[in-house]
């Protein structure tokens, strides 16, 4: 992003998220990704393709109506697997993923605000499951051993970095061989003006950052990935318009599921 340095760029949107989760209410009522107040968050989880059954899965005060996507819908997780969250936020689809990987399994979270964590860590303690844990880092460095998980999974994070191609090369490290990615993240389909790239507003509500389509497939290629996919989803519009009223956004971007496989 032009303009804007790295570390300028993550300073803002630890500021953001930190002031999402203290600002949250206990009922899990919470902010869509952008910088404007909108539905409870049971809805707009409704609308990222979450089920009745998984919305009442975790404990309250997880589901901060943040996200693009639903990605446990493509990570078809299995019992026993070792499941890592990029930026996981107060846990929503980590205690999800928790409860699909079974007490054989494991989660980790990793989230670079302090706020977050605490939220999440208290979650978990209420939620009563024991194969979860929350770490601090940043997703371009990422606290964990090579070739530990079978998993990667993220919503609506990666395009929050200033770095995307170094999040990729992390998560394909720490995947173990036959492992894979399952993503929700907001794409470009076609360049962004660079008034929004700019805007740290739109950058902090997950939209300024958006690479184009092509970039995403390109930058998991380059870091080791095949069977890569990143499938465009229009009806995401419908939510996206709300991230930003009275802005053109939906011109340009849209929500996607992005997937790929570490080599055996």
């Amino acid at each position: 992003m032009d303009g804007l340095e790295s570390d300028a760029i993550r300073q803002a949107v630890r500021t953001f998220y930190a002031g999402t989760a203290q600002a949250a209410p206990a009922e899990g009522g919470g902010c869509c990704s952008g910088s404007n107040c909108c539905a409870p968050a049971p809805a707009l989880s409704s609308a990222l393709g979450y089920s009745a059954e998984e919305l009442a899965a975790v404990p309250e005060g997880a589901n901060l109506g943040l996200g693009c996507g639903n990605p446990q819908a493509i990570a078809a997780l299995r019992p026993g697997e070792v499941v890592l969250d990029l930026g996981s936020g107060a846990g929503f689809d980590c205690f999800l993923a928790a409860r699909a990987v079974g007490e054989t399994g494991r989660v980790i979270g990793v989230d670079m605000t302090p706020e977050m964590l605490a939220k999440a860590r208290a979650n978990a303690a209420k939620s009563g499951l024991g194969n979860v844990e929350f770490r601090l880092g940043e997703i371009e460095h990422l606290p964990l051993a090579d070739a530990s998980v079978d998993v990667v999974i993220s919503n609506c994070v990666i395009n929050l970095s200033p770095d995307k191609p170094q999040v990729f090369a992390e998560a394909f490290r720490v995947l173990r061989p036959g492992g894979r990615l399952a993503v929700s993240d907001v794409v470009a389909l076609v360049e962004l003006p660079e008034v929004m790239r700019q805007d740290l507003a739109l950058y902090t509500g997950c939209m300024g950052g958006a690479s184009r389509i092509e970039e995403v497939g390109a930058m998991l290629k380059a870091a080791g990935f095949i069977e890569v996919r990143v499938i465009p989803k229009a009806e995401s519009r419908d939510f996206i318009r709300d991230w930003a009223p009275g802005r053109p956004v939906t011109d340009y971007l849209v929500s996607a599921s992005i997937e790929g496989s570490k080599p055996v």
